[in-house]
């Protein structure tokens, strides 16, 4: 899987994962109690100065909303016709703010920090959860966020050869066909690595 992984050395990276990722719930929530744009503003500055903190350059930040342009745009198209101009730009930059967000704790956390810190947040559970299971689950699901973008923004470029990028379903189809091959790789990755057998193995343990 890409690393998008970026050393700086910052106190941004020094934080533990477990905090980045409380810290990611917590902003992603107080986002969605946010009603209007001067609100939005203050937590794009807010979530600006935590990027310079963590010493990230512009072309890295970028990158981790690059990708996602495409699907904002087709979501601007349709909240503009459903709800209003006000409301869909609203709605674009709320979530431009989260993708960011998402985007900086990926880029100042490594994989393995992610799935130890997720690990341990769900180890009081142990007895009624796979651990190893739903960990991997969510540090697959942040990870995949700018891959999927990337997907799309591929998928667009080919088809803006052909003269069809402004057509959602040729993008769209291309687009889920990639990710279902995509998903499929990685659990033919994952069985191949014993995945399933050896948490069935630990299952058993713990019932001895």
């Amino acid at each position: 899987m890409t690393n998008f992984y970026y050393p700086s050395g910052s106190i941004v990276h020094r934080l533990s994962a477990g905090v980045k990722l409380a810290a990611l719930i917590i902003f992603g929530t107080l986002i969605f109690t946010v009603e209007d744009l001067a609100g939005l503003g203050f937590c794009g500055v807010f979530l600006v100065a935590f990027f310079c903190i963590a010493q990230i350059p512009l072309r890295v930040a970028y990158r981790q909303l690059k990708p996602a342009l495409f699907l904002l745009l087709l979501i601007f198209i349709a909240q503009y016709f459903m709800v209003g101009f006000e409301i869909a730009v609203f709605v674009v930059v709320r979530f431009s703010i989260l993708i960011l967000a998402a985007g900086l704790v990926t880029v100042t956390t490594r994989v393995s920090e992610m799935v130890e810190a997720i690990e341990a947040g769900l180890r009081p559970l142990a007895k009624w959860v796979a651990i190893e299971k739903v960990s991997l689950a969510i540090t697959l699901a942040i990870r995949f966020i700018p891959v999927l973008g990337e997907i799309v923004h591929e998928v667009r470029d080919a088809q803006k050869v052909r003269g069809m990028d402004r057509n959602i379903i040729a993008v769209l189809l291309p687009t889920i066909i990639r990710t279902l091959k995509m998903a499929t790789e990685v659990a033919e990755a994952l069985d191949a690595r014993s995945f399933a057998t050896l948490d069935r193995t630990r299952t058993d343990k713990q019932k001895l």
